[in-house]
C-alpha cells in the first residue's frame, strides 16, 4: 500500500511539476520536454517529503474538470472582490467595518484547508490569519455587526469548500 501511494505520489507531483515547466518554458520542442522531464524528476526526488500533501487529491478521470471548476469559481470570486474593493477605494462612504471572523471548514485534508486558506487570502478584502482544526480565523473588511459562524462560512467560505471537495478526499 506505502510503494502505492508513493508512486502515485511521484507521479502526479512529477505531472505537475512537467506541466508548470511547459507552461513557463511555452515550447513542446523535444529538447525543452526532455529538460521538463529531468527536471520535473529532480523536484519530485527533492520534494519527496513534501508531496505527501498529495495524497488527498482523488485521481480520476474528472479531476482536470473538478479542478478547472475549482479555478473558474476562484477566479470570478477575484474578479468580484477587486472591483468591490476598487469601488470601497474610490467612494470613501461605502461602509467599511473591518473584525476577525471565524470560518467552520468542512475540510479534513491538510492541502483542502491550505487550498480554502489561500483562496480566502488571495481574494481582496479577506486575509486567513490562522488555521485551526476545522475553523479558519479571518479578517474581512467589511463585517455586519454580530455576524455568526454560519453566515460567515456561507459568505466567505462556502464557494471554494464546494469545488475543493470535488476532487480532495
Amino acid at each position: 500500500m506505502t510503494s502505492a501511494l508513493i508512486t502515485r505520489r511521484n507521479g502526479l507531483g512529477m505531472a505537475v511539476a512537467l506541466a508548470l515547466w511547459i507552461a513557463l518554458t511555452g515550447s513542446l520542442s523535444p529538447q525543452e520536454l526532455v529538460a521538463g522531464v529531468i527536471v520535473a524528476a529532480l523536484v519530485t526526488l527533492l520534494a519527496q517529503r513534501q508531496l505527501a500533501l498529495l495524497d488527498a487529491v482523488r485521481v480520476s478521470p474528472a479531476l482536470p474538470w473538478h479542478v478547472a471548476r475549482f479555478l473558474g469559481v476562484f477566479l470570478w470570486a477575484l474578479v468580484k472582490a477587486n472591483l468591490d474593493m476598487a469601488r470601497r477605494i474610490l467612494s470613501p462612504r461605502l461602509p467599511v467595518d473591518p473584525a476577525m471572523v471565524e470560518v467552520q471548514t468542512g475540510l479534513r485534508s491538510t492541502l483542502g484547508r491550505l487550498l480554502l486558506a489561500n483562496s480566502i487570502t488571495l481574494t481582496p478584502g479577506t486575509l486567513t490569519v490562522d488555521v485551526l482544526e476545522d475553523r479558519l480565523r479571518v479578517h474581512w473588511i467589511d463585517v455586519t455587526p454580530g455576524q455568526d459562524l454560519a453566515s460567515a462560512t456561507e459568505a466567505i467560505a462556502s464557494r471554494f469548500e464546494r469545488h475543493i471537495e470535488a476532487f480532495l478526499s
